[in-house]
């Protein structure tokens, strides 16, 4: 048995390239020991078989950004039942259509972003992009969000106008939003700006008590649909390469 030496070094060997090429290599997914990925560079290695994927390039990773269905029940940015404990790689949705291979360095530091309520569901952001963070917080007010919010209760007159124009909430008038009836109990809102406790409270205000709220899409990006329909909660997919909030 040879004495045990850093992974780097092994693939800098078997290569002939350099240490730092051996390490990229590496963290980016495209080394296995014995059939096993492994991403990190100072790994000890003797005898294992140390393979490169044919596919292999020195590419820089991109930083991730999660899509992750929130169930209810779940605080999205802090609380004593985070929802990012679900991103995990066992809860990747089987249909995520991004084409990303996922790395252990995907699930490290991952901010939270686009406040809920504990008790909605729907779609929450997750993320190591800097870009994508300063998207959804400085210009946060000016993306619009769905939702889907069912109710029940006797709608005050005028209450569908009132809640498109006209209510106030901590204070504040509301800016105009969109809102339609999808069916009989549930309510479409397309509304920018949303606070903690908003949509319950408008809903109070004409007369309706929210049973449920959904988030379906934040700007550009929802939840998803696959073969078997919408991305169930607690699942999660990437935000692919080029899509935008």
């Amino acid at each position: 048995m040879s004495d045990p030496v850093r992974l780097a070094h092994r693939v800098a060997e078997l290569l002939g390239c350099s240490r730092a090429d051996a390490e990229q290599y590496i963290r980016n997914g495209w080394v296995s020991v014995d059939g096993q990925v492994v991403e990190a560079p100072q790994h000890r290695v003797t005898d294992e078989r140390v393979e490169l994927d044919p596919d292999a390039t020195l590419e820089a990773v991109e930083p991730a950004t999660i899509l992750l269905h929130k169930p209810s029940g779940w605080n999205a940015i802090s609380g004593a039942k985070p929802a990012s404990a679900l991103v995990t790689p066992e809860n990747r949705w089987a249909d995520d259509p991004s084409g990303i291979r996922p790395l252990q360095r995907h699930f490290h530091r991952l901010t939270p972003l686009v406040s809920m309520d504990a008790e909605a569901s729907g779609l929450m952001v997750l993320t190591q992009d800097g870009r994508v963070w300063r998207r959804l917080t400085e210009d946060g007010d000016e993306i619009e969000h769905e939702y889907i919010v069912e109710v029940d209760g006797e709608l005050a007159p005028y209450g569908m106008h009132k809640l498109g124009q006209g209510l106030s909430y901590n204070g504040r008038v509301l800016p105009a939003c969109k809102v339609s009836w999808q069916n009989e109990t549930r309510l479409r809102f397309a509304i920018k700006g949303v606070q903690g406790g908003q949509l319950r409270e408008m809903c109070r205000q004409v007369g309706l008590r929210v049973v449920s709220i959904r988030r379906l899409r934040i700007g550009k990006i929802s939840l998803g649909k696959g073969p078997d329909g919408a991305m169930p909660p607690g699942a999660w997919r990437y935000l692919p390469a080029g899509e935008r909030f």
